[in-house]
């Protein structure tokens, strides 16, 4: 009897219980409708929107390529002459080299086969940045060797600026007026740090030092000498190998004593991608930061495929011996072929589940987003009041009218009033994206 009476009791609650929560999903829906219907959705706002988006003029990366859209016009890709040329010597010494394939002359030192295939060559832009007349500059950078680019967006004119091996720049950020360019370089330890050079790719000088990444830089509208950066630490261990990153702030570094102060900091979130409207609100991304965690189950699967690991790597050295001396490898495949994994990604230095994010993340504008509502694009008044302007933010950019377009990861938009946008175009994993 007293057991139907608990069952009875739990019915009842869990009734109740689904009954509150439909009411309160209804609330907020109606909430939700109420709000953007008081945030300026209005038919002849949005149409208004829509056109302007229509007339917007931008670039963007996507898997390491260089896209380009006109205003009214379709999305192409600029293909740089420059790596035509790199991948038309690339076939012409595999023509050279096709006698080497599956014998002992196309093994490597690390034992592993050499590719003599072109479509194995990847050679990303890391970077760029539209200057006054109509060219785009750019970053090419290859597994050793990078250079900085000019394109002209008409002429199809290119031009290398500057070419050296072990080039890393990133963040490119070109000051029209007086010809000097803002860029992250990193080194081989993989620590980033800020340098200015001009846009003839000369006069390269460090701004900041140490083990950091300091990247993202921007200037300050009518401070000439003081440039805004995000910046993280790095932990190593005892070996100098990296451990870790600390959280992402914003610093503000003044050029003329080179003197470095925190602008925004909390052990709880990332700041990222620091930029400074007319009005002069700072503009940048904020995300949860996530403590770095080696948890117990870590440890277990370690010892538990160690193992297999050691075995995988004797039967390697055997194969490479193999390979030497019989021209014949252990097992009938010609070797392991390097290839991406489109599901899970790297974005501003985070790894995502592509396939999760595109099923439970929000849609904007009906395109599902490849990160999480928590990625907000924020706008800081001198007051220190903040507004969140939109969620699902990946990458953004701003005009000299304070006009702002961001990406999702899988389109772009045009940023309206709080609560409003126009999708500009749709994309596949959209990494960074500039507004002309």
């Amino acid at each position: 009897m007293h057991i139907l009476i608990i069952i009875v009791v739990l019915l009842a609650l869990a009734y109740i219980v689904n009954q509150v929560m439909q009411q309160k999903n209804s609330a907020q829906d109606s909430a939700s409708q109420s709000g953007q219907a008081g945030n300026g959705n209005h038919p002849v706002h949005q149409a208004n929107l829509d056109r302007e988006a229509a007339a917007t003029a931008l670039a963007f990366i996507a898997e390491g390529k260089l896209f380009y859209r006109p205003a009214h016009g379709e999305i192409r890709q600029i293909h740089s002459p420059y790596v035509q040329e790199m991948l038309d010597k690339l076939e012409k010494h595999q023509e050279r080299n096709a006698w080497k394939q599956n014998t002992s002359f196309g093994v490597s030192a690390s034992g592993g086969l050499r590719q003599f295939d072109k479509k194995n060559v990847q050679i990303n832009t890391s970077s760029m940045q539209f200057d006054e007349q109509g060219r785009i500059l750019y970053f090419l950078q290859d597994q050793g060797i990078g250079g900085l680019f000019s394109y002209h967006l008409d002429s199809g004119e290119e031009r290398r600026i500057i070419h050296r091996q072990n080039l890393s720049l990133a963040d490119l950020n070109l000051d029209a007026a007086s010809g000097k360019v803002l860029a992250t370089s990193t080194d081989k330890s993989g620590a980033s740090n800020l340098v200015m050079l001009n846009r003839e790719g000369e006069q390269m000088r460090a701004l900041t030092g140490g083990d950091t990444l300091d990247t993202a830089p921007c200037r300050i509208p009518g401070a000439d000498t003081q440039i805004l950066f995000q910046s993280t630490g790095i932990a190593r261990d005892q070996s100098g190998m990296l451990v870790a990153y600390g959280n992402a702030s914003i610093q503000m570094l003044d050029t003329k004593n080179g003197s470095i102060s925190a602008v925004l900091d909390d052990p709880q979130y990332d700041y990222l991608h620091p930029r400074v409207c007319p009005r002069g609100n700072l503009h940048f991304i904020r995300r949860p930061y996530e403590i770095p965690k080696y948890e117990t189950k870590n440890a277990l699967l370690d010892t538990l495929f160690f193992p297999f690991r050691l075995l995988r790597a004797i039967f390697h050295y055997l194969n490479f011996f193999s390979l030497m001396y019989s021209r014949k490898p252990l097992t009938s495949a010609s070797g392991p072929t390097v290839s991406a994994d489109l599901k899970e990604i790297i974005l501003k230095g985070k790894r995502i589940d592509a396939e999760k994010a595109l099923q439970t993340e929000n849609k904007v504008n009906g395109v599902p987003s490849l990160v999480p509502a928590s990625w907000q694009l924020i706008s800081r008044d001198r007051q220190g009041k903040e507004t969140v302007l939109a969620a699902n933010v990946v990458s953004y950019d701003m005009r000299a009218d304070g006009s702002i377009i961001y990406s999702n990861g899988r389109g772009i938009f045009l940023l309206g009033g709080p609560g409003q946008s126009s999708l500009i175009i749709k994309s596949d994993l959209v990494a960074d994206v500039i507004v002309q």
